[in-house]
């Protein structure tokens, strides 16, 4: 029974140092969300305008035809960016990118196009690593606090890769997979095309069907409205990205406060069992020495009787 008792108490010590550290963990993700999301609600009026003014470039009808916004004849090979985290004890947020990833790849082989990867964060790079799958380009050590100079480099990367003819390796399309921050406790996976793009037309000095915005202005444009569209196209593909990598970010902090929250519960829950299974133990252990006492008090006072 004593071997019981110390076994018991043994892993009551060993979850008390786990509910700690899930503890630790759950106090630094709460910290660090509302940093996460003040920088995320910084880059959506940039985001909000940037794509408001590419909508009124496409609105004047200019250059219509640029690349980027022209689908390709040839989108045999799609590039697909999956955005996970660089650290674990987040729950199913890592998980649920990743099976979207591979259902997207699936989706995209039902139609005889070759899906190619590029990953975000050091649990993806880890998860395709092991089962040696192929990649284009890996960026890791930026989910906790993404900068905008990664973005600008993932955003060149594949804008660089569909601008290159499919046959010469380029990409026909581009894809993203990343978790969207709705709440602290709802983060939503989600599949996004930005290439080619997909701007809103709206009619200049009118309205969007079921907005209450404010009319658009007649914008005038300088050099020319198509130099700046090729310009400006290319700053929203990065804005598209960096406002992704912010939301994953603040929805990763998010699943790893829940995560842990749900741990260190469980952890405590898992003491009371615990502590209640060693009170039975040690009252079990109490009772059978108090009866080989009483046995063996019994035992010599016979023995004197007989004497």
């Amino acid at each position: 029974m004593g071997a019981q008792l110390r076994a018991i108490r043994a892993r009551i010590r060993s979850v008390t140092s786990t509910a700690k550290i899930t503890r630790a963990q759950e106090l630094i993700a709460s910290s660090r969300i509302p940093r996460a999301r003040r920088r995320l609600d910084s880059a959506r009026p940039y985001a909000t305008e940037i794509t408001r003014a590419a909508s009124i470039l496409v609105s004047h009808g200019t250059h219509m035809n640029h690349a980027l916004l022209n689908r390709k004849p040839d989108t045999s090979r799609v590039a697909v960016l999956l955005m996970s985290s660089d650290r674990g004890f987040c729950g199913g947020f890592n998980h649920n990118v990743l099976r979207q990833g591979d259902a997207l790849a699936a989706l995209l082989r039902g139609q005889d196009k070759e899906p190619v990867f590029y990953l975000s964060g050091r649990k993806a790079v880890d998860f395709y690593r092991f089962r040696r799958r192929r990649t284009e380009r890996e960026w890791v050590g930026l989910s906790d606090h993404p900068t905008y100079d990664v973005a600008a480099e993932i955003g060149q990367t594949l804008v660089k890769a569909f601008d290159m003819p499919t046959r010469e390796g380029g990409v026909g399309e581009v894809h993203v997979v990343f978790t969207e921050f709705v709440s602290m406790l709802t983060q939503e996976t989600r599949v996004r095309r930005i290439l080619p793009l997909e701007i809103e037309e709206r009619e200049i000095g009118g309205r969007a069907e079921g907005s209450a915005s404010a009319p658009l202005p007649p914008y005038e444009f300088e050099p020319a409205p198509g130099a700046v569209l090729d310009l400006l196209l290319r700053q929203y593909v990065r804005g598209r990205i960096w406002s992704m990598l912010l939301e994953s970010s603040a929805a990763e902090h998010a699943a790893r406060r829940q995560a842990m929250t749900s741990a260190t519960d469980n952890a405590h829950e898992l003491i009371g069992r615990l502590t209640r299974r060693a009170n039975s133990a040690r009252q079990a252990e109490i009772t059978t020495e108090l009866t080989e006492i009483v046995s063996g008090a019994d035992a010599l006072a016979r023995k004197g009787d007989e004497e």
